[in-house]
């Protein structure tokens, strides 16, 4: 022990160096900011310079080269460790004026890391939990697109995850799913430091994660995280296992802090300039803050470029490729939809219009996939424990199995959230277009991982059936009311609730030229008549809201609705127009897409002069904006009841006889 109390270090006095130049610029970083998490990035600093310096395959130059490997901070909340990374690797747009500007407003150095914002943040974190889960997605996108692309895809998926992520429910999901599937180019490194926010996790937990880690069919490996030898060998031998692999990284919070490290106080609060300084004397730093001597700097610069030689020689394989193979390989890259995408939407459009068939928009779902999975390569689908009742699946969809990667549908189990978390992680690895499947009620189960999707702007689809109280029997506890309304008030999140067949299409259609938004479809359980009678290749839906069904007489009431209550204000209006009162009714699939129209589209679709009625078989909230305080809204601003759908339309007052009897009223 030296005098202030740390371990002689087993490393050699490069490592030392290089480690700790990510301790000292990210206590600076935290320091300088006030704010933020130092002892996460201390303590994890060891491992992490192994990591990048020895096995990370990577190329700052060409930081969205497809073969590199992926990292995951998955504790986000060190997300001094990542940007201090990035800054001695080299990455551009990670300059060290950016690390001073740690959590500030503007910044690429955000409090967690942000997708988007900086070359080499690969997802969003900092959720505990969801970075584990998304990078299981990672992991099975490479390995899906090995499958088909096996000579150009070859690259693994590292995470960093602490005690905190291990707690989250999620883990679990995600565990357990990569062990099933044996996601073998999955390394997970533990920072196992026994500390969280409120002081020892032996406060709350008590687990053994390594037997945890067993049981779910995973590779596990316990090492000193400040002992670089152990740490290599360690990641070398998870190389060559066949299965997804956890390294139990034993370390010190807060290292080389002497008065704070192994503490809670190392978490999450600045260390302060005093212990700073005990800290440089401890580490044998004496540089001044974010001073990083070129010594040092150039060996962190060496190993941000030994992947320039790897990914020139990649592109020199994608170059031997077939021209066919090649672009196929290249347009799931972009994310581009075929050319004639529209024509085909177009074509199946004008069969529903013929054929009027009156299913219910979980049907009408599958019909519109049949035709999008046979002309889309990339899209894949999946269901959580509910295939047969979200009818996600279609012929073209071969399951995907521990055994054999080249299908197209994924089993999730019942794991919502973790559902979420993968399809993130697919769409962000790039190649594929993700769209999954549960009840609409079960989006509360997987809301924080569609929240990450918008945060990150990810074209990831949400297939909701199950829609409403019209799901019947099972009652209550799987009726979504304020379902809605709760998505609804997500930033970047289209919502859609179709009306019928064509409606469908045009949603599933506008959903998948979506690049930069995911889309929740809320489809329904029970059949519903076709409307859109007329055939027009124009995609309505896209506008977000449209006139479905126009005056016969001067209109007087105008009808807004959504979903499976568009036809009961079709009946509504017939109704009022053979009592002489002219009525039009409007259909709002998506709120989202409705308000972004200009004001002179939005002014005339919703009727200037008329009295507005909403109706819509889920809780009232947000519809006043658009009928105004003289409309009225008719909904359910309460929980459901078990009973025959039908029934519980009446009993709820979701009626064309409400909506005859509101606007009456109003006249």
């Amino acid at each position: 022990m030296n005098e202030i109390g740390l371990k002689s270090s087993p490393n050699t006095s490069k490592h030392n160096d290089m480690a700790n130049a990510i301790r000292a610029l990210s206590m600076d970083a935290v320091q300088q900011a006030n704010s933020g998490h130092p002892g996460m990035p201390m303590g994890m600093a060891d491992v992490a310079t192994v990591l990048f310096s020895k096995f990370l395959k990577f190329d700052p130059m060409k930081p969205h080269w497809p073969d590199r490997d992926r990292f995951v901070l998955s504790a986000g909340h060190g997300s001094a460790l990542l940007y201090s990374l990035l800054y001695l690797t080299g990455y551009k747009d990670m300059t060290l004026e950016e690390i001073k500007n740690f959590r500030q407003l503007g910044s690429k150095t955000a409090g967690h890391p942000e997708y988007g914002h900086a070359d080499g943040i690969e997802t969003t974190t900092g959720p505990l939990g969801q970075g584990l889960a998304t990078a299981v997605g990672m992991a099975l996108a490479e390995q899906m697109l090995a499958a088909r692309f096996k000579s150009i895809v070859d690259h693994y998926t590292y995470v960093i995850a602490g005690d905190g992520c291990l707690m989250e429910g999620i883990s679990h999901e995600a565990i357990s799913f990569a062990g099933h599937l044996g996601l073998s180019k999955l390394i997970l490194l533990w920072d196992d430091n026994s500390i969280s926010i409120d002081g020892a996790t032996e406060l709350s937990v008590s687990d053994d994660q390594k037997k945890r880690f067993e049981a779910a069919g995973w590779d596990v490996q316990e090492v000193d995280g400040h002992d670089a030898d152990q740490i290599e060998k360690a990641i070398a031998l998870a190389k060559t296992v066949n299965k997804p692999s956890m390294i139990a990284c034993r370390t010190t919070i807060g290292y080389g802090a002497p008065n704070k490290q192994g503490t809670a106080g190392a978490h999450g609060a600045p260390l302060g300039t005093d212990e700073i300084t005990l800290a440089r004397k401890a580490l044998g730093w004496p540089h001044a803050a974010f001073d990083i001597p070129v010594k040092v700097l150039d060996c962190w610069r060496t190993a941000g470029t030994k992947g320039a030689r790897l990914s020139a020689e990649w592109e020199q394989s994608l170059a031997t490729l077939s021209e066919e193979k090649r672009d196929l390989f290249n347009k799931g890259q972009s994310g581009d939809l075929p050319a004639d995408f529209d024509d085909v939407i177009a074509d199946h459009k004008e069969r529903l219009s013929n054929d009027a068939p009156g299913w219910a928009t979980r049907k009408s779902s599958q019909e519109a996939l049949n035709v999008i999975n046979e002309h889309i390569m990339e899209t894949v689908g999946g269901s959580a424990d509910l295939t047969g009742s979200n009818l996600t699946k279609t012929s073209q969809l071969n399951p995907i199995t521990p055994d054999d990667f080249s299908g197209r549908y994924i089993y999730y189990g019942v794991r919502e959230f973790g559902m979420a978390a993968i399809m993130n992680g697919l769409a962000l690895h790039k190649g594929f277009i993700p769209y999954g499947g549960t009840f609409m009620v079960f989006t509360d189960y997987a809301r924080p991982a569609i929240r990450l999707s918008a945060l990150m702007g990810l074209r990831v689809i949400y297939v909701m059936t199950h829609d409403s109280i019209g799901l019947g029997e099972d009652g209550p506890t799987h009726q979504p009311v304020e379902h809605l309304a709760a998505l609804r008030a997500m930033p970047n999140l289209n919502v859609y609730r179709p009306a019928d067949a064509v409606e469908t299409a045009e949603c599933w259609q506008q959903a998948l030229k979506t690049t930069d938004t995911p889309s929740v479809l809320s489809l329904s359980r029970q059949g519903l008549p076709l409307l859109r009678l007329s055939h027009t290749a124009e995609n309505l839906s896209a506008k977000g809201g449209y006139e479905i069904s126009a005056a016969n007489l001067e209109p007087k009431v105008t009808i807004l609705a959504t979903g499976s209550e568009v036809s009961i204000a079709v009946d509504a209006q017939k109704r009022l127009e053979k009592d002489g009162v002219g009525t039009r009714v409007v259909s709002l699939p998506c709120w989202e897409l409705f308000d972004q129209q200009d004001l002179a589209y939005k002014t005339a679709t919703l009727g200037p002069g008329t009295i507005k009625i909403a109706i819509e078989a889920a809780c009232t909230m947000g519809w006043a904006k658009y009928t105004g305080l003289k409309g009225a809204v008719i909904g359910i601003d309460s929980f459901g009841a078990s009973a025959p759908a039908g029934d519980l339309y009446k009993h709820f007052g979701i009626t064309a006889e409400a909506i005859v009897t509101a606007a009456k009223d109003r006249l």
